[in-house]
C-alpha cells in the first residue's frame, strides 16, 4: 500500500485483516532521527541499481507491537544535504510486521505493486474501466472480464506485429497503436470492374500478412 495508507486507523484495519502487510512510511523527523543511529548499512543491488538497506523497529504509533521499518537509501542526484540526517542521501521505507524477509525480498515484493498500478492505469485508459458501462454489477463484472480477455489477445496481436515492424513495441499502449498502425487514410475505387480499397501509406501490410499465415 501507498504512502496514503500511513495512519493509526488504516494500520489497525490492515494488521486485523491481513497476516502480512507492506506499507509506505511517510517521512516525519522522528523517524530521521532514528534512521541517523543506523550503523549496520547493507548494499543490494535492486533492478540493475546499487541500494543500501537496513531494518529498524518501529516506534511511531506502536510501542507493543512488533512491527518493522525497512529503509533503503542512495545518493541524491543534486548532492544536497538532509537537514536531519546530515548527508547527502534520499531515504525510502516501509512498514511492516514481516521479520522472516531479508530487505531485499521486503522491497522487491513492494515494487510490484507499481507493475499492478500500471495495469490497472492501462485498463483504466485503454479499455473503458474509468467508465463502466452499467448500473448491476453482473454487468459489469462480465464488461470487466471481457475487456481484460481483449488485453490479452491484443498483447499477443501486437508481439506479432512487433517482430514484422521495428517501429512498433511489443509494449504499445492501444491508443498508439491504432494511431500509428491502424488509422490509415484510403478510399474504395471501381477499377477492372471491381471494388479496390486502396490505401495511402508506406507501410508494407502485406508483410504481417504472410507473418501470420506462417504461425
Amino acid at each position: 500500500m501507498d504512502a496514503g495508507s500511513y495512519s493509526k486507523e488504516i494500520i489497525d484495519v490492515v494488521d486485523k485483516y491481513s497476516k502480512l502487510f507492506y506499507i509506505r512510511a511517510n517521512k516525519s523527523e522522528n523517524l530521521l532521527e532514528q534512521i541517523k543511529e543506523i550503523k549496520n548499512w547493507q548494499t543490494v543491488e535492486i533492478n540493475y541499481k546499487n541500494y543500501e538497506v537496513a531494518s529498524i523497529r518501529f516506534r511511531q504509533f506502536y510501542q507493543e507491537r512488533n512491527y518493522r521499518l525497512v529503509i533503503m537509501r542512495e545518493k541524491s542526484k543534486d548532492n544536497q544535504v538532509n537537514m536531519f540526517t546530515g548527508d547527502t542521501f534520499t531515504y525510502r521505507s516501509i512498514l511492516t510486521d514481516d521479520w522472516q524477509s531479508i530487505e531485499k525480498e521486503v522491497i522487491e515484493y513492494y515494487n510490484q505493486r507499481g507493475g499492478s498500478e500500471k495495469i490497472f492505469d492501462i485498463m483504466n485508459n485503454d479499455y473503458g474501466w474509468s467508465h463502466i458501462p452499467f448500473s448491476f454489477l453482473n454487468e459489469n463484472a462480465a464488461f470487466m472480464i471481457i475487456t481484460a480477455m481483449i488485453k490479452n489477445f491484443y498483447n499477443y496481436f501486437v508481439a506479432l506485429v512487433s517482430k514484422v515492424f521495428a517501429w512498433i513495441n511489443p509494449t504499445t499502449r492501444l491508443k498508439r497503436f491504432v494511431f500509428r498502425f491502424i488509422s490509415v487514410s484510403g478510399k474504395w475505387v471501381y477499377q477492372a470492374r471491381q471494388w479496390v480499397l486502396k490505401l495511402y501509406t508506406n507501410k508494407d501490410y502485406n508483410r504481417l500478412i504472410f507473418r501470420l499465415s506462417i504461425c
